[in-house]
């Protein structure tokens, strides 16, 4: 577990978040806050509506009842380009990179919505279109130098190996200089060490950054040392939202996940 400390005002209020999909409830009347500087684990078993919280959170889905609310301004519906604009980067269970392009031009890719000048500036390549070109470009290189894959810059990432594509993914996220960064299972499919990698760059990105971070992981070891609270789902419903030792120590939790291998 984390050491305890100071979380500024609430960054993202969910109030009541109810959807369904033909019959069957993926959330039912979800509510939690998440606090500027937090680390929030969302745990849960598989179907729990963890990937459909996030969902919702960023606007890829719109739920049928219940209010989001980030930085203060209450929405019923977004779309995933204006989360982005206010501030909400994700990364997916399933790698979505291109695996043709380079690892630094990925990366590049996190920087589309800071780039102020039109298509016809930057084919042109000239002036200020290039001044900014080279100003996106220290950036990614700071986020390249930051998660320590220099090596791999000028790489393809389709030849990468799983856990360094899981890397660059989470460098194209911090590229847009996200205040909210959504992580869905960050650690899937990853070695020890990987893990051990991947943990170390997401408290280094809270503490450095001050990035507040929301993730889905399934590696309960990885929860309970890294997240400063917990919110647990099952069958869509929260069943518990605390401090990783009050969930750990909650019987209903035990009951619904920790007690069942999930390996």
């Amino acid at each position: 577990m984390t050491t305890a400390r100071k979380f500024g005002d609430v960054l993202l209020d969910v109030e009541g978040i109810s959807i369904s999909f033909g019959g069957v409830k993926a959330l039912d009347r979800v509510s939690f806050d998440v606090k500027e500087h937090e680390i929030l684990a969302i745990i849960g078993p598989n179907g729990a509506g963890k990937s459909s919280m996030l969902n919702c959170i960023n606007g890829f889905y719109h739920p049928q009842e219940g209010m989001i609310t980030f930085k203060g301004v209450p929405r019923h519906q977004m779309r995933p380009h204006e989360a982005a604009v206010q501030g909400i980067a994700r990364t997916f269970q399933n790698i979505a990179l291109f695996k043709g392009m380079s690892t630094l031009d990925n990366i590049m890719t996190g920087r589309n919505l800071k780039m102020k000048k039109n298509f016809l500036w930057q084919a042109l390549y000239f002036g200020p279109a290039r001044a900014e070109e080279m100003e996106h470009r220290a950036a990614v290189e700071n986020v390249i130098d930051f998660l320590e894959i220099e090596a791999i810059r000028k790489t393809p990432v389709g030849r990468l190996p799983y856990g360094l594509q899981k890397r660059v993914e989470l460098g194209r996220a911090l590229a847009a200089e996200p205040d909210m960064l959504l992580l869905d299972e960050p650690m899937a499919g990853m070695n020890l060490e990987e893990k051990q990698d991947m943990c170390r760059f997401i408290l280094d990105v809270n503490d450095e950054f001050g990035t507040t971070i929301v993730l889905i992981e399934h590696d309960m070891s990885v929860v309970m040392d890294i997240s400063d609270r917990v919110v647990v789902l099952d069958y869509g419903r929260k069943i518990a939202d605390g401090s990783p030792d009050e969930v750990r120590a909650n019987q209903d939790v035990i009951d619904a996940y920790l007690g069942v291998s999930h390996d």
